[in-house]
Order: C-alpha cells, then sequence, then structure tokens
C-alpha cells in the first residue's frame, strides 16, 4: 500500500469524448425515435394517399390542406428516423439533431390535433419524452464522465 503512493495516476483530467450510448435513457430514446418516426411517416402516408381518410375540421386558426400535412409529417418522420438509428451509433450531433426533429414533431402534431386527435397526442408525448430522454440521457453521461 505504501508503493501505491508514490505511483504517478494514470487517470484523465479532461473527460473522454462520447463514442458509445452509455445509459439506458439514450437507448430509449433512440428506439423511441424510430417508433414516432414511423408512425409519422404512416401519418403522412395516409394524409397523402387519401384526403377522405382524414377527418377535416371547419374554422380551424392553422388549416392547410391534408396533403400539405401529410408532406410535413412524411418528412419529419423521415428525419426522425434517421436520428434515431445515429442515436445508437452514439453520434453526439444525433442528439442535438433528434431533439430539435422531435420538438418540430410535437408542434407539428399539436396543430395536427383537429384532424386526428388521439393520434396526435400520443405522439406529442413520444415527442416530448424523447426530447427529455436525449437531454437526461447527455447530463449522465456527462456527469459519469467527470466523475471516471
Amino acid at each position: 500500500m505504501a508503493s501505491d503512493a508514490g505511483r504517478a495516476r494514470t487517470s484523465q483530467s479532461q473527460p473522454s469524448a462520447w463514442t458509445a450510448p452509455t445509459s439506458g435513457t439514450t437507448i430509449t430514446a433512440g428506439a423511441l425515435m424510430v417508433f414516432a418516426g414511423a408512425m409519422a411517416i404512416f401519418e403522412g402516408i395516409a394524409a397523402l394517399a387519401r384526403d377522405d381518410l382524414i377527418v377535416v375540421t371547419r374554422h380551424y386558426v392553422f388549416e392547410w390542406s391534408v396533403t400539405g400535412w401529410g408532406w410535413v409529417h412524411l418528412i419529419l418522420g423521415i428525419a426522425l428516423v434517421l436520428a434515431g438509428c445515429a442515436v445508437f451509433t452514439g453520434a453526439l450531433w444525433a442528439r442535438f439533431f433528434g431533439v430539435a426533429i422531435a420538438g418540430l414533431g410535437a408542434i407539428a402534431n399539436f396543430l395536427w390535433l383537429p384532424y386526428y386527435p388521439w393520434w396526435a397526442v400520443i405522439l406529442i408525448a413520444v415527442n416530448l419524452f424523447v426530447v427529455w430522454a436525449l437531454c437526461a440521457g447527455m447530463q449522465r453521461e456527462a456527469d459519469a464522465s467527470m466523475t471516471a
């Protein structure tokens, strides 16, 4: 034990860069991003394929054509699936991109409420959980790398 005191420490003074998703929260966020993106893609395809499938309400402030909403959801869904797959690789940019896209997805589904209320509420909740999970996962991993 006395010989341990004379040895130089090999621990790093700077935290190491993240190379892989290390928390279950981040992996869960990636899986939910792929799920929410797939649901948004289905939502977009349904709106593009058949306009009469979606219930259109009258006199809504954010009234767009259903086809326009279909394109919005389709593009956001594809971006969310791609970001979710990138989160599994541990890319830090994918987390920031995922937070932005999930936030936009929550806003788009909020504006989609009159057309499909239950579907929109579920996807709002999933997108907000993704934002929380990505941010909380980054914080936990940063704290863990500072103590290691």
